[in-house]
């Protein structure tokens, strides 16, 4: 039963999506800073092996002494697993390659699908007085990404504007529906954003038609365009907000989290 005294905690949003190059760390490391740089206290937890929502925030490989893969299966302190970043209010877990043996450690634990859960409810979270945790999923529908949809509230999926963007879809629906029946009831989509978008390209404009036909109100207002400044923010170890704070992708990611802030506002209602 959860406990009266303890504040609300923080919006738990799992950015989700089987098929990678969509932009699903580059949405969770630049919506995160736009978040942030909005006054909103946030904490990114990368659940990817790749480690890149660390590496992109400057978190070096050797600064990782503790990172998910401790928090999922190790009884550890989580000011030992929790680092600042260089962006105020915004924090990480790190990750690393060792992350990629959690799947198969995870399958003879009982509790398997709910360790992030817990380590995410846990009360020594309280201190960090988060509003959001953005969790930045693998590339697959393992038990890592079951792991992260049991913890959140909500998840996001971002859609790269493809052909054929809209039949990835379905699986990950699927996986939804299923931790709906079986986990966490309440898990919602909190929305579908179009990334990589070209205005100047047909197919990007069928693509968004088609989602909107599909999903209708699901898919943001805010689409993410291809920005040079996107993909080049990485190599520096920046979101794009910090490495070119003016360019098109920035202000997307700003439009963004707004329209997420406004949506929770609403919902909240």
């Amino acid at each position: 039963m959860p406990d009266p005294t303890r504040p609300r905690g923080p919006k738990i949003i799992a950015i989700a999506n089987q098929k990678g190059g969509v932009g699903k760390t580059t949405t969770t490391i630049n919506l995160g800073s736009a978040l942030a740089e909005a006054g909103q206290r946030v904490l990114i937890v990368d659940l990817d092996p790749q480690g890149n929502a660390s590496t992109g925030l400057g978190i070096e490989a050797d600064e990782r002494e503790y990172t998910t893969y401790e928090l999922l299966l190790e009884e550890i302190e989580l000011s030992q697993v929790v680092q600042d970043t260089e962006i105020d209010n915004l924090k990480i877990v790190p990750a690393t390659v060792d992350l990629s043996s959690a799947d198969i450690e995870l399958i003879s634990n009982e509790k398997r699908s709910f360790l992030l859960h817990d380590a995410l409810r846990q009360t020594a979270m309280d201190s960090y007085g988060l509003d959001y945790i953005l969790i930045d999923c693998p590339p697959s529908l393992n038990l890592l990404t079951v792991n992260a949809m049991v913890a959140a509230h909500s998840v996001l999926v971002p859609l790269q504007s493809e052909f054929f963007a809209l039949e990835g879809l379905s699986q990950l629906m699927l996986t939804i529906r299923e931790v709906r029946q079986s986990a966490n009831p309440n898990l919602r989509i909190e929305g579908i954003v179009l990334t990589m978008f070209d205005a100047r390209n047909n197919l990007s404009s069928q693509v968004e038609q088609d989602a909107r036909d599909n999903l209708g109100d699901l898919v943001f207002q805010t689409r993410i365009p291809r920005n040079v400044r996107v993909s080049e923010a990485p190599s520096y170890a920046q979101p794009v907000l910090q490495y070119d704070t003016a360019s098109k992708g920035a202000q997307a990611y700003r439009d963004l989290a707004r329209e997420l802030m406004s949506n929770q506002t609403r919902a909240a209602a």
